[in-house]
């Protein structure tokens, strides 16, 4: 920002002494005002912004389907071994290794949004820059700036910003090239069929490495129910078992205390009657 001010002051004192008997004209354009007020480049940036709101819900479900092989993962440790775990740990780690490619692709400084919003601005800002030179010179304008640009204005007139004059000159340039419907609606048409095919390029891969690691889990979750259910029914046996250990058991305790009673009860008998006979 020190730069940009430096500049600004250098090339002022510089034309200071050259311009000094007539004075120095200077205006501004606020590109951003420019843009927002062309209507082939709102249209397009809606679209964009679509596209972006479908790589966020993308980037969402990518991240929902790791953290729940996360969480199975966890639920299931006890019931896998050490291999099975340590494959399953790799899965999740190239999974989230992909979904940050694939965030970075999308969003990064060299990703698609930023190529994108490139391709939308390039062909506005050459009108506008061809707009700028005409009316630098035919209005004798010494220095006009980009007011959104790097250049910092710290203060600015609004006599001074000629934005109104290039959207009128730009809006002149397309009624003498009569551009109509149908050819805007075919250009945007043409931005989205590319930008579509650049999308199914670049997530094929990535989605078909999704799905098959969805497959995975699923065949690793139907594994685990099975061996689940496989615990289950082999502790259900030993417990099964176990009772009729337990009632074979009770039931040979039961038959000795009543041999014992039986036997007991005998020999009281005998001895009623031994007594009898003396």
């Amino acid at each position: 920002m020190k730069t940009n001010v430096l500049l600004i002051m250098v090339v002022f004192l510089a034309a200071s002494s050259t311009f000094a008997q007539r004075g120095v004209r200077i205006g501004y354009v606020d590109m951003e005002y420019i843009l927002e007020n062309v209507e082939e480049y709102r249209e397009a940036n809606e679209q964009l912004e679509n596209r972006v709101q479908r790589w966020k819900l993308e980037i969402e479900e990518k991240q929902a389907v790791i953290d729940q092989m996360k969480k199975d993962l966890m639920a299931e440790k006890v019931l896998l071994t050490n291999e099975l775990i340590a494959e399953r740990t790799e899965e999740i780690q190239i999974l989230e290794k992909e979904m940050l490619e694939y965030q970075q692709n999308r969003f990064g400084p060299n990703g698609d949004l930023v190529l994108q919003k490139q391709r939308l601005i390039q062909p506005i800002q050459d009108q506008v820059f061809n707009e700028v030179q005409a009316i630098g010179a035919n209005k004798k304008y010494d220095f006009i700036f980009d007011k959104s640009a790097d250049v910092v204005m710290l203060y600015s007139e609004k006599r001074h910003d000629i934005s109104e004059l290039v959207l009128r000159g730009i809006a002149r340039t397309r009624r003498v090239s009569k551009p109509n419907k149908a050819d805007e609606k075919a250009r945007l048409a043409a931005f989205e069929a590319e930008a579509e095919e650049e999308e199914e390029e670049l997530t094929d891969a990535l989605r078909e490495r999704l799905e098959k690691a969805q497959e995975a889990d699923s065949l690793r979750r139907q594994t685990a129910d099975e061996k689940r259910a496989e615990q289950l029914k082999l502790r259900e046996e030993r417990k099964k078992a176990y009772e009729e250990r337990r009632k074979k058991l009770l039931e040979e305790r039961e038959a000795k205390r009543k041999e014992k009673e039986e036997e007991r009860v005998k020999q009281t008998e005998q001895k009623k009657d031994t007594v009898n006979q003396n």
